[in-house]
């Protein structure tokens, strides 16, 4: 038996912020859809009562047609009977104004205004989100808002109690495997004494105590990890300041199984004493030596 799945459906005008909407929702946990014919959701419905696990969901949808809204108010209509599906609509507003600027800035065409200036575009498209727009639950106007502002505020009323909010993912890697694309902050300590050339702990990895133990006592780690952190904790307010959700600062020595595994936990170990969220990886500490190269 699956629980109440929640529906929130994004809409409004063109300009308005329907990309930084669906952004938030994806960091709350929702599963996100974007451009969803009305026509498919009751199949869609039917997946995800069989699938259980998903039980929060948000769909952008541009109606830019009579047909194309009629369709989602029947849709809508069908599910609002049901006890499986808890359905609220984000109708996203903006100024003429503010939509006629943001347009010039992309220098983008309105989807409405074919040859016509922007501005006959976006009349276009209010007479025709008129009833959608009664219908929704919550409007935001985004006249005057930024990305940031908007993302926040989506947050606020929308997040629930296993929200974790900022979340720092600490990865340890090694550089002969190729390095994280998705690194945000990213430190090489291939500098820093090698356990590799210690017999006993060849075998090791970062996440034995001998090996942990050998790396932290260096003079060389001792210095770099207090400079590095201070340097940390002085960068994470700013890019939570900024709207990240997430950071990845990625750890890398040769094979990264010694050095960046021991400093990753260390570093890790530091962030959740400060109440950050954190997320720690290993993602090569497993991996089996191909040759006899430092790691």
């Amino acid at each position: 038996m699956t629980d109440t799945l929640e529906l929130v459906i994004i809409t409004g005008m063109s300009g308005a912020g329907k990309t930084v909407a669906v952004q938030s929702f994806e960091d709350l946990g929702y599963y996100c859809i974007d451009n969803m014919p009305p026509n498919l959701l009751p199949n869609f419905w039917e997946l995800m009562k069989e699938n259980g696990k998903i039980t929060k969901i948000a769909l952008v949808i541009d109606l830019r047609t009579r047909e194309f809204f009629s369709e989602l108010n029947n849709v809508i209509q069908q599910m609002d009977n049901t006890q499986f599906i808890t359905t609220r609509i984000l109708f996203l507003d903006a100024s003429d104004q503010a939509l006629v600027s943001r347009y010039k800035e992309t220098r983008r065409g309105h989807p409405l205004a074919h040859e016509d200036r922007p501005f006959e575009g976006i009349q276009k498209e209010r007479r025709l989100l008129e009833d959608i727009r009664t219908r929704a639950q919550m409007v935001i106007d985004t006249s005057d808002l930024t990305p940031r502002q908007l993302r926040e505020e989506i947050i606020s009323t929308f997040a629930t109690a296993d929200y974790t909010g900022f979340v720092v993912n600490v990865v340890s890697f090694g550089f002969k495997y190729g390095a994280p694309m998705d690194a945000d902050v990213m430190m090489d300590v291939r500098f820093l004494p090698n356990p590799h050339y210690i017999d006993e702990l060849r075998p090791q990895t970062g996440m034995d105590q001998p090996v942990y133990d050998y790396v932290m006592k260096q003079p060389e780690t001792q210095t770099f990890y207090y400079k590095f952190m201070d340097l940390i904790e002085f960068c994470l307010p700013g890019y939570k300041r900024e709207g990240k959700s997430s950071v990845t600062i990625a750890i890398g020595c040769t094979g990264g199984r010694h050095r960046s595994v021991s400093l990753a936990r260390r570093i890790a170990q530091h962030l959740e004493n400060d109440d950050y969220v954190v997320n720690l990886t290993h993602r090569d500490a497993g991996k089996v030596k191909e040759s006899v190269n430092r790691s």
